[in-house]
């Protein structure tokens, strides 16, 4: 088990990084940001989920100098055009029928910094999600769930329905649920090796 000798902040209200992060056995406290992200424009789809992650941790280092801030930010794009939550169930259901039988792919943009010794620092993780052909009724009724609602794309991987039409997928199935593990741990162990130690 990694512990960290600086508090961990997890600056994301997103119930799955939440539990990524609890699965690892980590101590952590949720602190999300809550400043209105500005998306760049023109900016490729990994710049613009680092930007995000960003984003949301300049939104706090200032308050919490000695923490160790994690963000990060989640994006679908499909036919260079982002798919990001949807506004309403027609939304849903509108985008999902655009991923029926085709593949998108999953950006995942995560930025760790901490105020006190100046260190920011970004990546980012990419995966291809291919899906089976739906029927709009498994739309409706997927959509009906309320799942999608809080998902970039419409769609989780982790879901009931979203698992049942997922053909499969090429790259890091954590980044496809929002939290890269094995980028964010890769990014850790190369930026912030003095702020953790693993359990012999």
């Amino acid at each position: 088990m990694i512990r960290f000798q600086a508090p961990l902040l997890l600056a994301s209200q997103s119930p799955r990084r939440k539990q990524l992060l609890q699965m690892l056995g980590w101590d952590f406290r949720v602190q999300p940001s809550d400043i209105t992200e500005i998306v760049p424009e023109n900016f490729p789809p990994p710049e613009v989920v680092m930007s995000l992650a960003r984003q949301k941790v300049e939104d706090l280092i200032d308050q919490f100098p000695e923490s160790l801030i994690l963000a990060a930010d989640t994006i679908v794009v499909l036919d260079e055009v982002i798919l990001g939550k949807p506004k309403d169930p027609e939304e849903a259901f509108q985008m999902l029928k655009m991923l029926s039988g085709r593949s998108n792919t999953v950006f995942t943009g995560i930025c760790l910094a901490q105020g006190i010794s100046k260190r920011m620092v970004t990546a980012v993780e990419q995966s291809e999600v291919f899906f089976y052909p739906m029927s709009d009724i498994e739309i409706r009724r997927y959509v009906a769930s309320g799942s999608p609602m809080d998902k970039a794309g419409a769609y989780g991987i982790q879901d009931d329905w979203g698992a049942l039409f997922i053909e499969r997928i090429e790259g890091d199935y954590y980044n496809v649920m929002g939290l890269p593990l094995h980028l964010l741990y890769k990014t850790l162990k190369l930026n912030f090796a003095d702020l953790w130690q693993m359990d012999e």
